[in-house]
């Protein structure tokens, strides 16, 4: 059933074009006679119109071969004495279509030329034999072994259309590692707090993945790997039956700093480059902690005659109060239940 409307669509184009063809053969046959011949036809095709006229002929539909021929002649003599069965709006609204198609035609966008049959077989192989390359990495390995360059968003094109499902490998993936072993996993992250004062300071926090508690944390204005090193020490004394630290791939964390850490019968995980979810228990941690307990500031208040300093007056020092967000469902002291801060 799909094919029959391209069957009407080749059909219907054959007939246009055959038409327009015998239609330009009429024209150059005329064009070979005389100009008295012409307008001797002429004035005898116009009295047969005429009978047409008066006995009130309805004319069949204009297929789209005679709007084409009506559009074209047109343009060769004053046509709005001649026009007869159809209204002036409509052959400059042929004339309109005729001028669309054609630009449309003329401003299709050819685009770049597409990726030969043999290097796109050898993409989506690349895809499924290597699970965890993405469009960039597939890109660069042409470009570095084979010396093809290829954009990563020509790669990704072609692995969305018709491009195999990939399998997933034998191996474990980093989810499913990481909930294998959550009871032997800590999770470790920087995060950065500003002050009262406008003093940025940085926290760093050790979690246990299990259970999601915080085995221990710390601040300081300048951390470096050698205070890192000290805070992994005091959160994983001897004996601890912990396996595997998860932590990112900031500058703080040294080769020196992880090869130390191994040392302490711990396991370094570094999380895979810009992929914050894969240590996403200290990143929400860190986003709680700042929602539920550091976004607060001093109340504005408004100057008032009270506030403006007088002669013979001490100075008594700004009473300003903290509005805070409760931990928890309840209301703050001094307040009852169906007020707001």
């Amino acid at each position: 059933m799909s094919g029959f409307p391209l069957i009407r669509t080749v059909v219907h184009s054959f007939r246009t074009i055959s038409s327009v063809v015998v239609d330009l053969i009429r024209v150059a046959f005329l064009a070979a006679h005389s100009r008295r011949a012409l307008a001797a036809e002429n004035l005898f095709l116009r009295k047969q119109l005429a009978l047409f006229q008066e006995r009130k002929v309805k004319p069949r539909r204009a297929n789209d071969s005679t709007r084409w021929m009506m559009a074209t002649l047109s343009r060769m003599f004053p046509w709005r004495g001649a026009l007869v069965h159809v209204q002036a709006d409509t052959l400059i609204r042929w004339h309109r279509k005729g001028f669309r198609l054609f630009w449309r035609w003329k401003s299709k966008p050819t685009g770049r030329p597409g990726l030969s049959k043999n290097l796109r077989q050898l993409i989506r192989q690349m895809a499924v034999e290597n699970v965890t390359w993405a469009e960039e990495r597939i890109a660069n390995e042409l470009q570095l072994k084979l010396g093809i360059r290829v954009s990563p968003r020509t790669v990704e094109k072609y692995l969305q259309v018709g491009g195999p499902v990939r399998t997933p490998g034998p191996q474990q993936r980093w989810l499913t590692f990481v909930r294998n072993h959550a009871h032997v996993i800590v999770a470790c992250d920087f995060f950065t707090v500003v002050t009262a004062t406008f003093r940025a300071l940085c926290v760093f926090v050790i979690m246990e993945i299990a259970i999601r508690r915080m085995i221990h944390h710390n601040v300081t204005a300048h951390p470096t790997a050698e205070w890192t090193l000290q805070q992994f020490r005091e959160a994983l004394p001897g004996g601890h039956g912990y396996r595997s630290v998860i932590h990112d791939r900031d500058s703080i964390f040294s080769q020196q700093l992880d090869r130390s850490v191994k040392e302490m019968d711990v396991a370094v995980l570094r999380t895979p480059v810009r992929a914050p979810n894969a240590n996403a228990i200290c990143e929400r941690f860190g986003g709680s902690l700042r929602r539920e307990c550091l976004d607060f500031g001093p109340a504005q208040r408004t100057p008032s005659q009270e506030d403006s300093p007088r002669v013979g007056k001490p100075l008594q020092p700004r009473q300003t109060s903290l509005y805070t967000r409760p931990w928890t469902t309840g209301t703050h002291p001094g307040q009852s239940s169906g007020e707001r801060p």
